[in-house]
């Protein structure tokens, strides 16, 4: 009894520390609204919905708001590739050439764990000063201009984070799962665990429930750098359809925690560990080294980010700088937390949430 009383007292200190840790970042940081779900030894310890889901109209955050998720879209699409390739339909050291018929000859040889890993070298087909695709006339004109390109490195030299890499595995998942993209997502995965709340969508597309993204940047029409402000805009995001694999999810927190549990502990998305552990493998340049953002994201996995450290090791999801899904595979934890503001680093607040749960 003593011994419950102990673990129960320290629970409640720890979700006290937790909220109060919450409450300071989205004060300082200005955060309109979020939703965190701590997973513990395989069990949801803690849901968290606090402040406004829409300010316009005071709506607050609850357990069933669907945010903005973004690039962690990448995970859904590495683990559908796992999928195929548990299948035997697909090999991850494959050449992508081997799969897809009528690539540029110097796209060919690349190999599908280059391109989950973002060290192809290949030309990115979205245009970082117009945010919107290269050739600004649609996405058939973009996919015949991005072939015309050059490489951008050589296939392994370094790593370049960009959208042409998940377009050919879309196109490789819809070959060879014999669905359209998000309606493998959807049969594969999202059906498999009831997420009723997750979808792909756009930013203007109404949805009951979904909250809107805010942030404090404008971008300057001269450079096409976001500058900061202390003015509060809406984002307007279109995904097209051909880029879900990269971009364009909607979900809550509690939803993807019903998927990471489904993932790593009932095994009913991909069938054995090893799966997951290759999933979760950075993925290593020619020269035997890894790279990611930076900062505590120094590598790059199979649709997952890695933080390689001695302590507290972790993989990650990051959508729009705003959502983030940390795993910390030695400790059994696992924490979601999503908000409603580009440009937070959702990721560094998770970090310090995990450091209240380590070694519990």
């Amino acid at each position: 009894m003593c011994l419950l009383n102990t673990n129960l007292l320290i629970a409640q200190t720890t979700i006290k520390k937790v909220n109060d840790l919450l409450t300071r970042e989205m004060k300082e940081q200005k955060i309109p609204g979020l939703e965190l779900v701590v997973i513990k030894d395989k069990k949801i310890v803690l849901s968290e919905a606090k402040g406004v889901a829409n300010i316009e109209f005071s709506v607050p955050v609850t357990d069933t708001t669907i945010f903005s998720i973004n690039s962690i879209a990448k995970v859904f699409t590495g683990t559908a590739i796992m999928q195929l390739v548990e299948k035997g339909k697909i090999n991850l050291d494959n050449a992508v050439g081997d799969y897809l018929d009528s690539l540029p000859v110097n796209w060919q040889k690349v190999t599908l764990k280059q391109l989950l890993g973002h060290i192809s070298g290949l030309p990115d087909i979205e245009d970082d000063f117009t945010g919107g695709l290269v050739g600004n006339k649609g996405e058939d004109t973009a996919w015949k201009v991005v072939q015309t390109m050059p490489l951008q490195f050589k296939p392994g030299e370094q790593f370049s984070y960009n959208a042409t890499n998940y377009l050919l595995l879309q196109k490789i998942i819809e070959k060879f799962g014999k669905l359209p993209f998000e309606q493998y997502i959807q049969q594969h995965q999202l059906d498999i665990i009831g997420m009723r709340k997750t979808m792909f969508g756009n930013s203007f597309e109404v949805e009951k429930g979904k909250a809107p993204t805010y942030m404090y940047y404008e971008k300057d029409k001269n450079t096409g750098e976001y500058i900061k402000s202390e003015k509060l805009i809406q984002t307007y995001e279109n995904f097209p359809k051909t880029f879900r694999a990269d971009a364009g999810m909607f979900s809550t927190a509690n939803d993807m925690a019903k998927w990471l549990i489904s993932l790593t502990s009932e095994h009913r998305l991909l069938n054995n560990s090893n799966s997951i552990e290759t999933m979760w493998t950075p993925v290593k340049l020619n020269n035997g080294k890894t790279e990611g953002f930076g900062g505590i994201l120094n590598g790059y996995a199979l649709g997952w980010l890695v933080v390689d450290r001695s302590q507290h090791p972790a993989v990650a999801a990051i959508g729009g700088g705003r959502a983030a899904i940390l795993v910390y595979p030695r400790d059994d934890l696992a924490i979601i937390l999503f908000t409603n503001l580009s440009g937070c680093s959702p990721e560094l607040i998770v970090d310090k949430i995990a450091k209240l749960y380590f070694n519990h």
